[in-house]
């Protein structure tokens, strides 16, 4: 009986637990790799657990480093996404902002705020190299 006590305690990654149905879930990223080579799994985590906790499940990868083709990898498992949403599992910034660009979601405002600054800075350049070579 107290072998059973202790095994219901814990929190295996794959999910369990006496709380696990009751407790607050958000889908997050959890950073990986190297020092100057981050890679990113998108996971359901229990909401009030570290980052580091064990993930009840991963939905997905990130890459944000630039591969040789110029572009971003990011693999979505979205049968799971749609099934941990409908048990209103929180999406976190980055995650919403990914699922956006992906098209599962409207595009998340913090992105149109980041393409309106790029746009801005990239006119502020143009309009000094301008100047600089005018004069």
């Amino acid at each position: 009986m107290r072998a059973y006590r202790i095994l219901k305690k814990l929190l295996p990654s794959s999910g369990g637990g006496d709380d696990f149905e009751k407790a607050k879930k958000a889908i997050r990223l959890t950073r990986h790799g190297c020092a100057n080579r981050p890679f990113y799994h998108i996971v359901v985590v229990l909401q009030k657990r570290d980052c580091k906790a064990h993930p009840i499940e991963q939905l997905g990868t990130y890459d944000p480093l630039i591969n040789h083709n110029g572009e971003k990898l990011v693999s979505l498992n979205l049968e799971r996404i749609k099934y941990w949403m409908a048990k209103n599992a929180r999406l976190s910034n980055p995650v919403a902002e990914l699922l956006g660009l992906s098209g599962f979601l409207p595009i998340h405002p913090r992105t149109y705020m980041t393409a309106w600054r790029n746009r801005q800075k990239n006119q502020t350049e143009a309009n000094t190299s301008e100047t600089a070579t005018s004069s």
